[in-house]
Order: C-alpha cells, then sequence, then structure tokens
C-alpha cells in the first residue's frame, strides 16, 4: 500500500487515537487537553541562541504521537499535532514573545529530515505538521519555505550522545539547491539577486520559528539556526512538539 492510499485511508477510517491508542477516534479529548495545557521554554545542551519552546516532555502522548507519525507512517496524526503547535504560536504571542499577525507575519521553516527518512515515510513529517499548524492559522498568511536540507552522510541520530549528535550535523546542513543555486548578485533571469537573504525570500521583518517534532540535544536547531542567519535571516525562535530532558 503506497503512502498516499494510506494516508486517505487514515483520514476516511481513524485507526485508533495517536497519542494514546483509544480506539475510534484520530485524537481523543483527554490527549488534545494534555498537549495543548502550555506551551514552556527549554534550554538544549546545545544552545541555538535562540529562545526554544516545546508543548511538554517527550513523553506520553507527545512521545506517542510523534512516533506514530514518524515510524508507523501515521500522517493523518500531523493534523492535530498541527493543531497543537498553532495554539502554542498564539500563547507565545499572548505573551508578547513573537508579535502578533498585525505587526509580523508569521514564517514557520521545517528543520531538515534525512532525505532517506522522508521517503521511507512518504515525504517529510516535520513539514506536514508545519504545514497542518498553517492551516489552522487560517486567517493569517503563514509561509512554509523549505529552504534547510541535510547533506549526505547524516547518520540516525537515535543513541548518539550529545557531541556525537553535533559532530553529526555539523557542516552538514544547507541551503535547499533551489536556494543557495541563486549567490549575492547573480544574474538569475536577468536580474541580479541583492544579498541571499532575498534568495532565501524571508524579509527580515517576518517573525521565522524554526519547527521540529523533538528537541534532544538541539544540535539539528543550532546548525539549522546558523544556516538561516549566515544567509542573513534572522530567527526568533525553534518551536517543537516535545523537548528530551
Amino acid at each position: 500500500m503506497n503512502a498516499t492510499v494510506r494516508t486517505l485511508l487514515d483520514l476516511a477510517l481513524p485507526r485508533e487515537c495517536g497519542g494514546c491508542g483509544a480506539g475510534g477516534t484520530l485524537w481523543c479529548p483527554r490527549c488534545e487537553a494534555t498537549v495543548c495545557s502550555a506551551v514552556e521554554r527549554v534550554s538544549p545542551r546545545v544552545d541555538p541562541g535562540v529562545p526554544c519552546w516545546a508543548l511538554g516532555p517527550y513523553s506520553g502522548a507527545r512521545r506517542s504521537a510523534v512516533l506514530e507519525l514518524k515510524e508507523r507512517n501515521r500522517h493523518d496524526v500531523a493534523v492535530p499535532l498541527g493543531r497543537v503547535l498553532a495554539h502554542a504560536v498564539e500563547q507565545l504571542r499572548i505573551w508578547g514573545e513573537i508579535d502578533p499577525p498585525e505587526l509580523s507575519r508569521l514564517v514557520l521553516v521545517p528543520a531538515p529530515t534525512r532525505a532517506r527518512a522522508a521517503r521511507v515515510r512518504g515525504g517529510d513529517h516535520v513539514e506536514r505538521c508545519a504545514r497542518a499548524t498553517a492551516a489552522e492559522l487560517r486567517h493569517e498568511v503563514v509561509r512554509i519555505p523549505s529552504v534547510l536540507r541535510m547533506r549526505r552522510g547524516v547518520r540516525d541520530s537515535v543513541g548518539l550522545s550529545a557531541s556525537e549528535r553535533q559532530a553529526n550535523v555539523a557542516g552538514r546542513i544547507e541551503l535547499a539547491p533551489s536556494y543557495s543555486a541563486r549567490s549575492p548578485g547573480r544574474r538569475h533571469r536577468g536580474r541580479t539577486e541583492p544579498d541571499v537573504a532575498e534568495c532565501v525570500r524571508i524579509p527580515r521583518e517576518r517573525t521565522v520559528l524554526l519547527v521540529d517534532d523533538v528537541l534532544t540535544t538541539g544540535a539539528t536547531a543550532t546548525e539549522s539556526v546558523s544556516v538561516l542567519e549566515n544567509s542573513g535571516v534572522r530567527v526568533d525562535g525553534v518551536l517543537v512538539v516535545a523537548a528530551v530532558r
């Protein structure tokens, strides 16, 4: 069964709650209340230099939902995760952590996923969550530029220590070819691109959040933020479903 058919079946016939396994529902009210309860500031061991927020620890419904989406190809679970991430965005705005949409449009940058892992999963699960988040924020324009990618040679990070994770991604996250090919001053279709930030097409006045599923040591987030900021993109923070403590 291919990924598209499985996704359609999951949407039409939810098998069980993605958070607790309760039958007959995609996402039960108890898991919704648990995961949506609060967004919290976290401090990963590898500091990306920007604020990091998580919906809670990597346990319970959050852990189950991420595993269902990531390891069992439950693409439907991206919908409730997008809803709770959208709720987190609203909370951060209420608390004054990020600007409201009237002052700054929102940009959600999916953290990069290994190409092989994305193929096995029938697509990039982080981007899927980001798009579900944007769908929930339906009254505003949310951009989701997939500007980051992992180079070959990045291993599965499961079981790696903090220093090993950092070494694993160091120098191996880059701008996607469609962006990096346009270097500053290079003519593109008859016009000159003024700088890398414009090539990435994320204006400085936007609110930019790096989005990921799990924040373990902060290595991927740190490398991703570095690549974006070296490209002229100011990152306002990292938002994840769960954080490993």
